[in-house]
Parts: structure tokens; C-alpha cells; sequence
């Protein structure tokens, strides 16, 4: 399996700085992670940038554990570990956060989301906390692969709230899951196979805010280099509006 995979993050048009932070990688580590920070005087940036690097230093740190070398297990067991591996990657970015926002006034309160990808030859693992998201395109159909943490979402699942009538609804980025706010957190974490072609959309929610499912569909259906379908990302949530920062990373699995 090659993976390709192109990323960029933006400030918007109605914010002063970019909380916002991306990692991807294509190498033996394929790893792609999007945070979305919060909090005021500046701490979400803090919080995005040092969940992150938690998670990055995480992965770097357990490359040669024998604990998750998939040759040594069988199929269920190797899921089940690697799944184990990127929980805690995640839980070691909420465990820094926490601990930054607790120990000083300045950050007090600041937190980020989460969703991230790690990418075998034969699939991917998924984890996310909040409302940023992974959508997959395959043959030309875009699905979103998480589940927002948000009230928005949790109205819908109760009957309350119409999923068309979310973009109305006042509370609409109320997260009801972050990293970083408590010192323990749940990761939703999930493994799905891989076919060639396949495209993984990561972004936060200054994209989807702006962009509607229809329209990421149709752009990502074009089928343009990846580098520059991250810049038309980009430029179509400032179109609509740019209310938010705007961070995207594309994978690719190359056919």
C-alpha cells in the first residue's frame, strides 16, 4: 500500500491567529493528525500544537515495541494493539494538555479536538475527540467515518433535533468532548479495510462549517493533485465565509 498525502491549515477571514495544527507523515509511521484548539489568550494554539506533539512523540517513542509488531499476533490480536496504541497516543496528548491547563492560569480551561488516522497496508485506524472529522471518498461517494462529540449531534441521536436543521441551530459547535479539559477522556477509536483509490478527508470544523457534504463531494470527486485540492479546500470555506480557522490534510491510497 502507498499512501500519498498532502496537508495545509488556515486562518480564515474572521480570525486575528490560527489555533489550528496538522501533522501527516508517509513513511513507515503514516500518520495523520488535525486539532482544532480552545481557550482564550491564545492557549488554543498551545493546546493543538502540544496534543500533537504528545501524540507524534508517542508513536516515535513505541516504534520498537515488541508489543505492537503485528507479525507477532494474529489479525484480531494486531488490530486490537495497534487500536491500543493509538488510544494511548491520543490519551498521552489529553494527559499534556490537561497538565498544562492545571498547572498554569494562562491556560487554564484550553483544551482541542482531535482526529487522527493511522494507516497500515491493509487499513486504517481512526480516532477522534470533538468535532473534527474523517470523511472517506471512495468511488466518487464522500462519507463521513466519525461521529461528531457535539450537542448538535447528541439532539439529533435523541430525536430532538433535525440533521438538516443543524446548520440553524444556535449551539451548533458546542463539543461535548475535548482533549485536555479532565484528566481521563474517551477516544472513540475504530479500524476500517483499505481499497485503491480510496481518499481520506481530515479537517476541522472551519471546512465543514463553510463547505457543505455535496460540495467536498464534488471537489474531491475531481480528482486533482492533492496539494492542490487542499488549497481548493481552503479557498472554498474563506468563499463561504472564512468564519473559522480552516486546517485539511488528504490521503491517498495510490491505486
Amino acid at each position: 500500500m502507498k499512501l500519498i498525502c498532502a496537508g495545509m491549515t488556515d486562518v480564515g477571514k474572521a480570525r486575528d491567529h490560527n489555533e489550528d495544527d496538522f501533522y501527516l507523515s508517509e513513511g513507515n509511521e503514516a500518520l495523520c493528525v488535525v486539532a482544532d484548539g480552545m481557550g482564550g489568550h491564545r492557549s488554543g494554539e498551545v493546546a493543538s500544537a502540544m496534543a500533537i506533539k504528545a501524540i507524534v512523540e508517542y508513536y516515535r517513542e513505541t516504534m520498537s515495541d515488541t508489543d505492537y509488531e503485528s507479525e507477532t499476533v494474529n489479525g484480531e490480536d494486531t488490530i486490537n494493539l495497534i487500536q491500543r496504541r493509538l488510544q494511548q497516543a491520543v490519551q498521552s496528548a489529553n494527559r499534556a494538555v490537561f497538565t498544562a491547563a492545571s498547572d498554569s492560569e494562562l491556560y487554564r480551561g484550553m483544551g482541542t479536538t482531535i482526529v487522527s488516522g493511522y494507516f497500515t497496508n491493509e487499513g486504517v485506524y481512526l480516532a477522534h475527540i470533538g468535532d473534527s472529522r474523517a470523511y472517506r471518498l471512495r468511488n466518487g461517494k464522500l462519507q463521513q467515518r466519525t461521529e461528531d462529540h457535539s450537542l448538535a449531534n447528541e439532539y439529533v441521536r435523541m430525536g430532538i433535533l433535525a440533521a438538516e436543521d443543524i446548520e440553524y441551530f444556535p449551539y451548533k459547535n458546542v463539543i461535548t468532548r475535548a482533549c485536555g479539559l479532565t484528566d481521563e477522556v474517551e477516544v472513540d477509536v475504530h479500524y476500517e479495510e483499505l481499497e485503491p483509490g480510496d481518499i481520506f478527508l481530515f479537517c476541522s470544523d472551519g471546512l465543514t462549517d463553510m463547505v457543505n457534504d455535496r460540495l467536498l463531494e464534488e471537489m474531491l470527486a475531481e480528482g486533482d493533485d492533492l496539494e492542490v485540492l487542499c488549497k481548493k479546500l481552503v479557498d472554498m470555506a474563506n468563499d463561504h465565509g472564512g468564519d473559522d480557522n480552516i486546517t485539511v490534510i488528504l490521503a491517498k491510497v495510490a491505486e
